[in-house]
């Protein structure tokens, strides 16, 4: 068979017809040479077929003539139209004229050149000058190289009447034209132009237009005609010709030159693109014309060829959608005889078979390792598609399954098979649970990638070429025969399971969630899937999962405790590396609970409960552990400043491990888990299970971070207490700045080294311990009553001093940490004992002048006075109107009432006597109506304690005058005080009622005072005011 067809090349090739394509092959050598080595010919075979086609006769030459159109031609008839009609034929020799001029006597070309049976005639088309012919002629010839073809074209002339033509008569054109038909000769034919081509100068095809020649000059533009020439042979003599149809043997031709092309393809046949080479263009063109093949014809030779060549050598599909749009374009059934009906719907049926057996190993065909694989697949979906939409798939194949149905049956099976394929190359050599357990694994990890390859490259192709969800497909295929493998083999898992099974089988859970979750991208579900409930098949390994997760947290805990040189870990932390050890050791016990994403509720509740059990003991051990690790430290080095710088870092870390413990229930999100189980587990067992132990873990951490903080304080406690006790017992005369400078820069050095080495709550924290305790010793040496008020002003100004150093200007603790009851009472009393025996005095006045005007009772009587204030005259004018509501002291239930008016304190008025108002026989509601002035600078009346006393007494005649009350008008605010002149009138100034008031019996400025022995004003003041606190009735 290789043979004959051989045969038909080379006698194509020698019999060539035809000037060759700028494109083509014109050396026959060359050809020879190409198809020898496409046909894997050696030199003898070739040399022998060679000699046989030389002696095969030789084919009838023929040029397929088509007289297409013509315009432009010369209207002949009186109307202005001509009735054109063509003669052609061949001159078998060409006469080549010696001039140009000797066309003139060409009268007639065709009819005197070409013998009457040769000579073709077309019809005659009445009264145009653009005439449509498309009529066909097939033209023998013998020598291409002397062979001419001729047309002639010729107005017909049918013999008309007189009348009829004067009739189309238009203008004076047609008037001559009747005159010149009447001249010539009845019928005689109107020559419109002719053209002349030599045969060699034509290629094997040619379609143009050709101008028509004149015989004279007269009218030299004559129009064109439209002319398309086939050079084809009738007769040939090879084997195939003889027996085959010729579009078969193009097919066989077809098949032989592209398979060889495809295997020269130097980048392989994938990659092939259909292109052929000049040489195999050449031959399979001339082929193609010499047997003069349709159009569709060698469309449907290159589809029966490259589809049947696609099946065995893969090139790139796009070749066949080339092919299949091309027939669908040129589809006409009628044109097929039954056997190339069948031939096609075979060759339809066979690549549909063979395309959907590709889809089905898709897997393997289409790897994605290998460049293009994509686009191959996508191309051959393409054709598929487009195949089986054209016309003649539907006609020649009318019981083909859908191609859907096809391709969705074929990935089913193909899936199947693929799993089935994985789970035997991934079978375990060792029989045993773990083993088997490691197996399913990879097994899973093989299924996750497919679907993940399906969904996210894979579906795009199938879902706009065949709108099929390759994804779904996979997805409900490979879950069930996951499912269906995994039980079977966990059918023999129980609670005594070795830790390494355990292990295995955690990451098979891991695998299998992953699988399950990816039914998310399916479109939709009609029913459960067979993994509903597959964590169920692994309850008994969960409480080894967990076991696993905290040994394994504790151990690098430990083992980082271990390995803890407390010290800083980096330039910007205060904690040593093994907390940020812990830190990984939680997350990864949360990662744990994340991975494990239990579906059931309750036992998703009964998990957490054991994972922040073990974090809670973990943390508990972690505390006990590092300070363990301190003490060991510190014991190996002897080193005071170190061991504190450990303290700090180990309190640092416990801090730091409180905040990860508080992070706990947003990492493991409790509140989604409340959520969950809201429906089976009470809020108040949620609260006491979860909350509570974290609560009391955070308690035990604050105790602990107490704790070290105490140690810490207790250091600097001792310092701070020696320097305090040397400040309080020191008899030099320093101003107490300079005394308090030894205990300001012990603690500015302590404080600052604690706060680069302390986080800064911790920080804080020991603030707070140091400040109470500092507030304890500093109360503990202002206790005792020392006469030397140079003794309470070093301890006040220690107090204020160390009151700035503990806010530090708002970086240390704010002041209402500060400012306790403690501390304002210490303020208080310091102030007062390191105050003058004056200042005290005064600061008894200004405390009476409050108590008076915090004073609402009149259970003493009160006093009505009017009091202003003349700046011009620097005078106080008091006018003691009544007293009211007085108590009787007389044993006539009666009193004989007087008020004394004195300015105090007295060493701010000493030159101001008391004055006394009239006495009052028998009144307890006397009316006075006195008036009395007192000469006294502005200022004075503007000194801390100012103030008017007025005394209401009861006059005794046989000894001292009772006191009736006392009461404290304020000198600060006079009426009258601030005003530049005497604009106040007594008239308008309003009464004041003062309410009488007793002293208490004890007082502790007063016994401030009188502890000054040596201080005589001290004295005397202390001596009159326990003089009217003998006569009060005030109580404590």
């Amino acid at each position: 068979q290789l043979a004959l067809l051989y045969e038909e090349v080379l006698y194509t090739i020698r019999h060539r017809l035809g000037k060759p394509e700028p494109h083509q092959v014109a050396d026959s050598q060359e050809l020879y040479a190409y198809v020898q080595k496409a046909f894997g010919m050696d030199t003898e075979e070739h040399r022998v077929i060679m000699q046989q086609v030389m002696e095969l006769e030789s084919p009838i030459y023929c040029l397929k003539a088509t007289v297409k159109e013509a315009k432009g031609i010369l209207g002949k008839d009186v109307s202005g139209f001509s009735d054109p009609y063509c003669l052609l034929g061949i001159e078998a020799k060409s006469q080549e004229p010696a001039h140009p001029d000797h066309r003139k006597r060409m009268k007639a070309v065709v009819k005197d050149l070409i013998p009457e049976d040769q000579i073709h005639r077309t019809q005659v088309i009445s009264q145009t000058l653009s005439p449509v012919w498309d009529e066909t002629f097939i033209l023998e010839f013998e020598d291409m190289e002397t062979a001419s073809f001729h047309l002639d074209m010729w107005d017909s002339d049918v013999v008309e009447s007189m009348r009829h033509k004067l009739g189309e008569l238009t203008d004076l054109h047609g008037l001559k034209r009747i005159f010149k038909d009447a001249r010539k000769d009845k019928g005689q034919d109107d020559f419109l132009g002719n053209v002349v081509l030599r045969l060699k100068d034509l290629h094997c095809w040619d379609d143009r237009w050709y101008q028509l020649e004149p015989r004279t000059e007269t009218y030299p533009n004559r129009g064109h005609c439209h002319l398309q020439f086939l050079l084809t042979h009738k007769k040939r003599t090879t084997t195939s010709s003889r027996t085959q149809p010729s579009y078969t043997v193009h097919r066989h031709l077809l098949q032989q030159l592209v398979s060889y092309e495809i295997l020269q393809h130097q980048a392989g046949s994938i990659a092939w693109d259909g292109e052929l080479s000049r040489h195999a263009s050449t031959v399979l063109y001339l082929h193609a014309t010499q047997k003069d093949l349709s159009d569709f014809h060698q469309v449907m030779a290159q589809w029966l060829a490259y589809s049947k060549l696609y099946q065995s050598l893969e090139f790139n599909s796009n070749c066949l959608l080339h092919q299949i749009t091309s027939i669908e374009y040129q589809w006409a059934q009628e044109r097929l005889r039954p056997q190339q009906k069948a031939e096609l719907a075979e060759s339809f049926q066979s690549l549909l078979t063979y395309g959907v057996s590709l889809i089905r190993r898709y897997r393997i065909i289409f790897p994605l390792s290998v460049p293009r694989s994509k686009e191959r697949l996508q191309s051959l979906l393409r054709v598929l598609v487009q195949m089986c939409k054209t016309k003649a798939f539907h006609e020649l194949c009318t019981l083909s399954p859908d191609l859907h149905h096809m391709v969705s049956t074929a990935l089913k099976s193909g899936t199947t098979e693929w799993f089935h394929m994985q789970k035997e190359h991934l079978k375990p050599i060792v029989k045993s649970m773990e083993e088997n357990g490691k197996a399913l694994s990879r097994l899973l990890l093989e299924v996750i990638e497919d679907l993940q390859q399906c969904q996210k490259i894979w579906n795009k192709f199938f879902i706009n070429t065949l709108k099929l969800n390759i994804f779904s497909i996979a997805y409900l295929e490979l879950e069930s025969l996951v499912a269906k493998h995994v039980q079977e083999q966990l059918h023999e898992v129980d609670s005594s399971m070795s830790k390494p099974t355990a292990e295995s089988l955690f990451q098979l859970y891991m695998n299998l969630q992953e699988l399950y979750r990816m039914k998310d991208f399916l479109p939709r579900r009609d029913g459960p899937l067979a993994l509903s409930n597959f964590h169920q098949w692994f309850k008994e390994a969960v409480p080894l999962w967990l076991q696993k997760a905290y040994s394994t947290a504790l151990e690098r805990a430990q083992r980082a405790v271990q390995m803890d040189q407390l010290k800083p870990f980096g330039d910007h932390n205060k904690h040593s590396t093994s907390t940020v050890d812990l830190s990984t050791c939680y997350a990864q016990i949360v990662k744990t609970w994340q991975q494990l994403s239990w579906p059931d509720p309750e036992e998703a509740f009964m998990i957490m409960v054991k994972l922040v059990e073990d974090m809670c003991k973990i943390s508990l051990m972690y505390c006990r552990l590092i300070k363990d690790r301190a003490e060991a430290l510190s014991l190996s080095e002897q080193n005071e400043g170190e061991a504190a710088n450990r303290l700090c870092i180990v309190v640092n870390n416990i801090k730091q491990l409180r905040l990860l413990i508080l992070k706990l229930p947003a990492q493991l999100d409790w509140a989604q888990l409340e959520q969950r189980t809201g429906a089976v587990i009470d809020q108040q067992q949620i609260q006491h299970t979860l909350h509570n132990q974290l609560d009391s873990t955070v308690a035990c951490l604050d105790h602990e971070v107490r704790d070290v903080v105490q140690a810490l304080a207790t250091k600097l406690e001792k310092g701070i207490a020696r320097h305090i006790q040397e400040l309080s017992s020191s008899n030099n005369t320093k101003e107490p700045e300079d005394s308090i400078i030894p205990l300001m820069k012990f603690l500015e050095s302590e404080l600052q080294y604690l706060n680069e080495h302390l986080v800064q709550e911790n920080f804080k924290s020991l603030l707070t311990l140091l400040w109470h305790h500092t507030l304890s010793v500093l109360s503990a040496a202002a206790a005792p009553q020392v006469p030397s008020a140079q003794h309470y002003k070093r301890l006040l100004c220690a107090l204020k001093s160390l009151e700035l150093c503990f806010y530090a200007e708002g970086c240390g603790l704010p002041l209402e940490t500060l400012h306790t009851a403690a501390f304002l009472s210490l303020e208080t009393h310091l102030g007062l004992c390191s105050a003058t025996s004056r200042k005290l005095i005064q600061k008894y006045f200004s405390k009476r002048i409050q108590q008076q005007l915090d004073m609402s009772s009149e259970k003493f009587g009160a006093v009505t006075i009017k009091a202003l204030y003349r700046p011009s005259e620097q005078k106080l004018r008091v006018e003691v109107l009544n007293a009211a509501n007085l108590i009787p002291l007389d044993s006539n239930g009666s009193s004989d009432p007087f008020v004394q008016l004195t300015l105090e304190p007295r060493h701010e008025f000493p030159e101001v006597v008391a004055r006394t108002t009239q006495c009052k026989k028998n009144e307890l509601h006397p009316l006075f109506d006195e008036a009395f002035d007192f000469l006294i600078p502005p200022e004075k009346c503007r000194q801390e304690g100012a103030c008017l006393l007025l005394t209401v007494f009861d006059y005794d005649t046989l000894g001292s005058n009772d006191l009736e009350g006392e009461a404290f008008f304020p000198l600060r605010h006079l009426p009258g005080l601030e005003d530049d002149d005497d604009k106040a009138d007594m008239g308008r100034v309003p009464q004041t009622r003062l309410p009488l008031t007793h002293p208490k019996p004890t007082d502790e400025i007063l016994r401030l005072l009188e502890s000054r022995k040596g201080d005589k004003e001290a004295q005397a003041f202390v001596k009159l005011r326990k003089q009217r606190a003998k006569q009060s009735k005030e109580t404590e």
